[in-house]
């Protein structure tokens, strides 16, 4: 049905539909359900973290990307303080290395993690069309793109409260991150927020556009969980189990 001739919804009914996205947050997916219900093994915890460093070392380029296409300088003022808290400032830990911190809490060497090599082919598919996204499209689409954070607090602490009992063989130190963007995450949506509310509120069709772009991340998030559940669970299709994808490599 065509939005042209509809009228916008207001300003407070607009955040409430991009909240009501969040029905469909990863935090539903199965993988992350088992994960909050204490069922991941080992491996399948240390492959989600492997995995998700993949989205960590992308996000400051997310950040680029935006700033990179950002004319209001008010704005960039505001946003560039996303790329220090990846990537860190001066002596001061950021979001990749406390991830990495993480990685050696499950139990992975530095080296496995920054290498890359347990990273997934959906992992990466998914991940760098996010990034072209953001690339490819206005400031503010990809701005919009980032509202997913508006269902991170929550899981953030949930691991916090969680995990030490769930998996009291996780260093309790490695879970920093989380409580690092328990404060950051609040922070960033505030803004994200306030840029799309502004920008996409003119008409229904405007407001429809937002919702389908922050669909568009939501899905992002739910394949790279189906990639990291595929990868680290024995998966058998009528008693004929998954192959994965062999890599060849060569010195």
């Amino acid at each position: 049905m065509s939005t042209n001739n509809l009228k916008p919804w207001s300003r407070e009914e607009f955040e409430e539909k991009l909240r009501e996205k969040g029905k469909g947050y990863h935090i539903y997916h199965p993988f992350h359900v088992m994960m909050y219900e204490g069922k991941l093994n080992k491996e399948q915890l240390q492959s989600w973290v492997a995995n998700r460093f993949y989205y960590q070392i992308s996000i400051p380029m997310k950040d680029a990307a935006v700033l990179s296409n950002c004319d209001d300088v008010e704005v960039r003022k505001q946003w560039v303080v996303r790329i220090t808290d990846h990537d860190g400032i001066g002596d001061a830990m950021g979001g990749i290395e406390a991830w990495i911190q993480l990685g050696k809490a499950v139990g992975l060497t530095r080296e496995q993690i920054t290498s890359l090599d347990l990273v997934s082919p959906g992992v990466r598919f998914a991940v760098d069309a996010y990034i072209n996204f953001a690339k490819q499209r206005s400031w503010q689409e990809a701005v919009c793109s980032s509202l997913t954070e508006l269902f991170a607090p929550h899981i953030h602490q949930q691991r916090i409260s969680s995990w030490p009992e769930m998996y009291p063989w996780i260093d309790e130190s490695g879970l920093v991150y989380f409580k690092k963007r328990l404060t950051e995450a609040r922070r960033d949506v505030e803004h994200g927020l306030e840029v799309t509310l502004d920008y996409f509120s003119e008409t229904r069709e405007r407001q429809m556009q937002a919702l389908d772009i922050l669909q568009f991340k939501l899905n992002v998030l739910w394949v790279i969980a189906d990639s990291i559940m595929l990868a680290s669970t024995d998966i058998t299709t009528e008693g004929v189990q998954y192959t994965r994808q062999p890599v060849i490599t060569f010195e």
